[in-house]
């Protein structure tokens, strides 16, 4: 028999707030394409430090219409990491091109700088037809930007971060999404902010955000009348309630981020020290971290599927974080990956662990999941070595 839950694994922070300013909506004759979208993409571009935001339904929808803008097509390759959401692969074969994966760095577990000049350099010389980079801010921490803008600036390459994780996140004092030619946020509900469903893209670039317009509304421009359609475009579009859900939400971020912050702190306290427990580690450029999940690397795979099942027992969910993207079946029929192509991502998806973790999350639910995580320790003895502190 499956124990109760002692402590949900996330959970949205909605406040009053938020209710009222959709049921304001709903007494309204707009619910789509109004003024709580535009209001809502300047928003987010200013927060990101850009000129243009762009609403969508999903981070994924972002991506895939970054892409586009890419000019990325049949045959072209597009450079980013195996160890992210399936969604960051995904967009590339949307427009029927090859994601080709780059190794990650064991920090902050984003994409290995050397390891991608070493790849691109590899490609061109083969011929290949590279045209972006998307690099992922995985778990709310950056890349390391600088050195991957200078690669793309050598060789006519778009940068398109994948800021899904990492909204209010700083690389080197920068906010990211805005750092390379488009970014794009995501708000599925158990993000830092949430619209229910729903992303933003952010650029600079005027003709990609008027084009971004046009893609999420079926291909309409400005200058096109009504059921006038001048390319091939898409429903992804993001809802005037969703709109102002985020409005609301974005006002108390800060707010919803030192929460955040706050239970992450109270978790490195508890388990430092905690016999093969690797803590979260903040990487030498990163200014500031979004925290989206706190993930913890244990010994061995073995060790992690063992914590898995005890703190199930004691009614405390835990997740494996992330399962590479090439070690996916649909990836290993389509391009043949193996085992032991990208050892670090591998190695990561076999020991990392998201605990619970959610802004309104209390003190003594965090001692809870500990005291269980201890417990594990020391009936197990699955764990093995002590890790850094968190960063902030």
């Amino acid at each position: 028999m499956t124990p109760p839950t002692a402590v949900p694994m996330c959970l949205p922070e909605i406040s009053d707030a938020e209710r009222d300013a959709v049921l304001e909506v709903l007494s309204s004759p707009v619910l789509a394409l109004g003024p709580r979208l535009s209001a809502f993409e300047t928003a987010v571009a200013e927060k990101a430090g850009a000129l243009h935001g762009v609403g969508v339904n999903s981070g994924t929808s972002g991506l895939h219409l970054a892409m586009i803008a890419a000019g990325v097509g049949e045959g072209d390759v597009v450079l980013t990491t195996p160890f992210s959401f399936v969604a960051s692969a995904n967009c590339v074969l949307y427009e029927r091109a090859r994601p080709v994966f780059v190794d990650i760095e064991p920090v902050a577990l984003t994409i290995d700088v050397g390891a991608l000049e070493d790849r691109l350099g590899r490609l061109l010389a083969e011929g290949a037809r590279v045209k972006a980079i998307l690099p992922v801010h995985v778990f709310g921490q950056p890349c390391d930007m600088d050195p991957i803008l200078d690669l793309a600036s050598r060789y006519g390459l778009a940068v398109v971060e994948d800021a899904c994780e990492a909204i209010g996140a700083t690389y080197k004092g920068r906010p990211v999404g805005a750092l390379g030619r488009a970014g794009v946020f995501a708000f599925y509900p158990n993000k830092q902010m949430t619209t229910g469903e729903g992303g933003m893209i952010v650029t600079d670039d005027a003709r990609w955000a008027d084009l971004f317009r046009s893609l999420r509304n079926q291909g309409r421009d400005v200058f096109d009348g009504w059921l006038e359609h001048s390319r091939l475009g898409y429903n992804y579009r993001l809802d005037e309630m969703s709109a102002a859900l985020g409005l609301a939400q974005l006002a108390r971020l800060e707010a919803l981020l030192g929460a955040r912050q706050r239970v992450a702190e109270w978790y490195g306290e508890r388990l430092a020290g905690v016999e093969g427990i690797e803590l979260p580690t903040r990487a030498s450029w990163t200014t500031r971290t979004s925290w989206f999940v706190y993930v913890v690397r244990l010994s061995s795979g073995e060790a992690r599927s063992a914590a898995i099942e005890s703190l199930a027992r004691r009614g405390i969910p835990a997740r494996a974080y992330f399962p590479p993207i090439h070690l996916q079946g649909f990836y290993r029929e389509r391009f043949g990956h193996r085992a032991g192509e990208f050892p670090v991502a591998e190695d990561a998806g076999r020991r990392c662990l998201a605990l619970p973790f959610f802004p309104s999350m209390s003190e003594s639910q965090v001692d809870l999941v500990c005291d269980a995580i201890r417990a594990v320790s020391r009936s197990t003895k699955a764990v093995s070595s002590p890790g850094a502190a968190p960063g902030t």
